[in-house]
């Protein structure tokens, strides 16, 4: 019997569903856990602002760590604390007026993830991050779900995107991931990793993670307006030589002849 049959109908995405599993033990080690690893990142981003995308813990709490002078949160679903509420393939925000865009479990929850990246990419100035915090797809958590288990509490996501999925739209992008860390919950029960850690057992067990978090920069290549380049003027090495030779030539000859010549 294929998994899709087992699994129950998809509650919706509302404010009462999210909240509740957000209270519930397990939410709230999962919160603990992104959390530590946002105030371990958010503090490398300079600038002036940095905003998250989408409604997840409550307010700002994932950004407490952010050093930039002002921080904002767009959520998607009322009362978790949000300055505003809009779309997130729709962003009322300048482009290239944000630092640093972090988005929790956004592209999860959306119905076109590519334009969330797309509308991130375009708020986001040459030398922003983007810090994305998703489920992944191979975890236990996820497969928990598919098998029809703890669905009553947790407002199922559309999709489930892996890293492979996100390198290559980000890549569209022109974006360059910077670092991937995994982390979760339950099984595998490891400390959060990241991809260019030393090798151990645990690496084995990593991809099988239940969260994890992306790191990527803009890739932006300067814009140098040079001119036509003026060639060096190099002087003709045969045509010098020859001109030398004939001044010594004529020279020569001229005090040849004026040896020659008798005096009067």
């Amino acid at each position: 019997m294929p998994f899709s049959s087992l699994r129950p109908a998809r509650a919706p995405f509302n404010r009462y569903t999210l909240s509740l599993w957000l209270r519930s033990p397990r939410g709230q080690r999962l919160l603990e856990l992104e959390s530590a690893e946002m105030q371990r990142v958010l503090p490398d981003v300079f600038g002036r602002h940095i905003l998250q995308v989408g409604s997840w813990a409550h307010g700002d709490d994932l950004l407490k760590s952010c050093e930039t002078l002002h921080h904002a949160v767009l959520g998607s679903v009322s009362d978790f604390g949000a300055q505003a509420l809009s779309l997130p393939e729709e962003l009322p925000v300048m482009s290239k007026s944000v630092d640093g865009v972090v988005l929790p479990h956004t592209l999860e929850f959306s119905q076109s993830p590519h334009n969330v990246l797309r509308e991130a990419a375009r708020v986001l100035n040459d030398r922003g991050r983007l810090f994305v915090l998703g489920f992944n797809p191979w975890g236990g958590w996820v497969a928990r779900q598919r098998l029809g288990l703890s669905h009553a509490t947790f407002p199922q996501p559309s999709n489930y995107y892996g890293i492979g999925r996100l390198r290559d739209w980000l890549e569209l992008l022109d974006f360059e991931i910077t670092e991937v860390r995994r982390f979760g919950v339950g099984f595998p029960w490891l400390a959060p990793r990241s991809q260019h850690q030393v090798w151990s057992v645990g690496s084995l067990l990593a991809p099988f993670a239940e969260s994890y978090l992306l790191v990527a920069r803009k890739r932006v290549l300067p814009a140098n307006f040079v001119g036509r380049v003026q060639r060096a003027q190099v002087k003709p090495l045969i045509g010098a030589v020859q001109g030398a030779n004939s001044a010594a030539s004529s020279a020569a000859n001229s005090v040849v002849n004026s040896v020659e010549t008798p005096s009067p």
